[in-house]
């Protein structure tokens, strides 16, 4: 696979070079410039909205599906990206990890079972992550269909601890998805990469993608 990457200097971007060793970078933007040695078929972006528009771009220019990690879009970002998607696959989440998505799944299903309980949303970050609350916590709000309230933290160098807690008076069920490192999400992107390439235009989902793994 021959593929582009957003941002390959940063943290995430030095993860996924390391997690798609094996296939061929053609295309590198970051800070200093944007270097191509090829023409990509897939490009990857988990660095800042603020290059959005210059990922776009590429991807048209190349006709490249699109795994698009960045957080904090606005509805003009998911407006953009819907018009790519009518020429190019685009794969988007504010998480690449299985674990989450299969934990929205599960409050998407049984959240209105618990419709007596209270319910908040805990978040903690490493202190460099500029957004709160984070895109996935927001991602698991909406799976319960209810207006929560959300804590954000940022500490140290935590890659992503998620939690939702409903409590009443005699109970308490608490559901916490913790991220050890970083990787998992790089290994989430290489497989939504396969995707782009197994599929036609279209604006997708990685939980529309952990199912395609199940075929």
């Amino acid at each position: 696979m021959r593929y582009g990457l957003i941002g390959s200097t940063g943290r995430m971007g030095k993860e996924i070079i390391e997690v798609f060793k094996g296939h061929d970078l053609v295309l590198e933007v970051n800070d200093t410039g944007i270097f191509r040695h090829g023409e990509p078929e897939v490009i990857v972006d988990f660095s800042n909205r603020e290059v959005l528009k210059t990922t776009i771009e590429l991807a048209a220019q190349f006709g490249a599906g699109m795994v698009i990690g960045t957080t904090a879009l606005s509805q003009s970002d998911f407006a953009t990206l819907k018009t790519l998607s009518q020429k190019v696959p685009v794969v988007q989440s504010y998480n690449f990890s299985t674990g989450i998505n299969i934990l929205k799944m599960i409050l998407r299903e049984f959240s209105p079972l618990l419709e007596g309980f209270e319910a908040e949303v805990i978040e903690t970050h490493h202190s460099g992550k500029k957004d709160a609350p984070s895109g996935t916590a927001l991602m698991l709000k909406d799976a319960t269909g209810r207006d929560l309230p959300i804590h954000s933290l940022r500490v140290g160098g935590v890659p992503g601890d998620h939690s939702i807690v409903f409590a009443n008076e005699g109970e308490v069920i608490e559901i916490t998805h913790r991220a050890i490192s970083r990787k998992v999400f790089a290994i989430g992107a290489l497989t939504a990469a396969r995707f782009c390439l197994e599929h036609e235009k279209g604006f997708y989902s990685f939980e529309e993608v952990i199912k395609w793994t199940q075929k």
